[in-house]
């Protein structure tokens, strides 16, 4: 019993100094990563003259009004509006990502892998390089200065990532299923909905995840293809907050905190699902 114990505690003896290397590197990267968040979060209590003279200090008087300012001078319209562009993209992206990851699992026809290194092709072209013909694509639809002037890109630029992914998991789903489904009578949609859809919950959340995290940050085609005040999403919107004389930045750091919560709240709430569904994404390809 000794001699069979000693082995392993000599190899938990010689692992411990490399695992704390590997403590010792994360904790200095979450530091790295939290301290601006923290940073901005103390600023955003502080007044314009406190942030100035005392930056790296706590609050000398706590000014939770910053908030009630911000939300009051139009990041409520904003937050709406950022809310609105979001969801309406994460649902398009995921319905037709979900369905054309079928069809590129699931069915042989002549095509498909054509299709499958366009969707790849995708994920290669920047947005910057197709600015000026979408713009004047929304002008000929007659979309430009609307919402969807911002949903369609958000979509068509997220869609390759999704197909990818979820491509990926439908390909470890047995084929079985579908037999014993097609014996049961369902078509290949209800295959879909009833199999497919329930099984991949994970990989969609980190879809979802994925993609609002870019429809809600973007930011170029949000100033291009939006002039109106009133549809502008929280990241043009907080320009506004910025005067060429003076600016407030205690409530514009207020209204910096405000867009970036909700993001924070989704990934914690999702990360469960996110590091499975990446972890389940990567089976396959």
């Amino acid at each position: 019993m000794l001699t069979a114990a000693q082995p392993q505690q000599t190899r938990t003896r010689v692992r411990h100094p490399s695992l704390v290397g590997v403590y010792l590197l994360l904790i200095v990267y979450a530091l790295l990563v939290a301290y601006p968040l923290l940073w901005m979060l103390l600023s955003s209590f502080k007044s314009t003259q406190d942030i100035y003279q005392r930056s790296w200090s706590l609050p000398q008087e706590w000014h939770f009004e910053n908030y009630l300012t911000a939300w009051n001078q139009g990041i409520s319209d904003y937050f709406l509006n950022s809310v609105i562009v979001t969801g309406s993209t994460i649902a398009l992206t995921l319905l037709l990502g979900s369905l054309c990851a079928y069809g590129l699992s699931r069915f042989d026809f002549r095509y498909s892998n054509a299709l499958l290194l366009l969707c790849i092709g995708g994920m290669l072209v920047s947005p910057q390089v197709s600015l000026v013909p979408l713009f004047k694509m929304m002008q000929a639809l007659h979309i430009h200065d609307t919402f969807l002037a911002m949903i369609l890109p958000y979509v068509a630029y997220r869609l390759p990532m999704t197909v990818l992914l979820v491509r990926s998991f439908f390909l470890s789903i047995p084929r079985e299923l579908d037999e014993a489904a097609y014996i049961d009578g369902c078509t290949p949609l209800q295959i879909f909905w009833r199999i497919y859809l329930p099984l991949s919950r994970s990989i969609l959340l980190t879809a979802a995840v994925l993609t609002a995290y870019y429809a809600w940050n973007e930011f170029l085609f949000a100033i291009i293809f939006i002039d109106s005040d009133h549809l502008k999403t929280i990241p043009a919107g907080l320009m506004n907050f910025r005067d060429a004389l003076s600016t407030n930045w205690g409530v514009l750091l207020a209204g910096l905190v405000i867009a970036a919560l909700p993001i924070i709240v989704l990934f914690l709430s999702m990360q469960k699902y996110f590091l499975s569904g990446m972890t389940a994404g990567s089976v396959k390809g």
